[in-house]
């Protein structure tokens, strides 16, 4: 399936066909703010041992990041965060940054692992925005990679869809994605260790 939808206009009986597609259990591309990704629904413990497939991993290498809409949630899925932590979120998010937290007892049981800490993404993205809202929970999110050396991201819808239909159960096209991953920064310790330098603005986080 293939689904474009105009980020500028955006169709919600489409943002309603490809949340379907992700609460039945399928694996679908999105955009973000950064690179193109792909995910299921946190809710579907078999999307996401598909996901683990697909990315041809082994489960104790799993490092996906959880897509939500807010910040609403994070007691869910992560351990109290102080609040200096909190704020610098609160400064960064929406916005192309992944923050590396530790993880709620929750995680474990959802990813069949034990899994220390995780990530979370709140993109700046109004699609994928309304399809965590559609949902009612986060995605499971990790990049789609180019196969290419030199290139690490595909950044064009239909390049996707050449190099992805069949495999995934839904593709959307929200316009063409960026080159450049997130800025990953991890506060599990008492200072913040960026991890990645991508997009996000570090003075933002400093």
């Amino acid at each position: 399936m293939f689904v474009e939808i105009n980020p500028d206009n955006i169709d919600s009986r489409k943002i309603k066909e490809v949340g379907e597609v992700l609460n039945t259990g399928g694996i679908v591309i999105f955009p973000t703010d950064s690179v193109y990704s792909m995910g299921c629904s946190l809710n579907s413990p078999k999307a996401i041992k598909n996901l683990v497939k697909l990315k041809g991993l082994k489960s104790n290498k799993i490092n996906f990041s959880l897509l939500c809409s807010s910040l609403s949630t994070l007691s869910d899925y992560t351990k109290q965060v102080n609040r200096p932590t909190f704020k610098v979120m609160n400064r960064a998010l929406p916005g192309p940054f992944t923050f590396i937290l530790k993880a709620s007892n929750k995680i474990p049981k959802l990813f069949g692992q034990s899994k220390k800490t995780v990530g979370i993404r709140i993109p700046d993205n109004q699609i994928t925005l309304d399809l965590i809202e559609y949902i009612g929970c986060p995605l499971v999110g990790t990049s789609v990679h180019d196969d290419d050396e030199i290139i690490e991201y595909t950044t064009d819808p239909y390049a996707i869809y050449q190099n992805w239909d069949g495999k995934v159960d839904a593709i959307v096209d929200g316009g063409y994605g960026r080159n450049e991953g997130s800025t990953v920064v991890d506060f599990t310790d008492s200072e913040p260790q960026i991890l990645r330098e991508g997009l996000g603005d570090i003075n933002l986080i400093l």
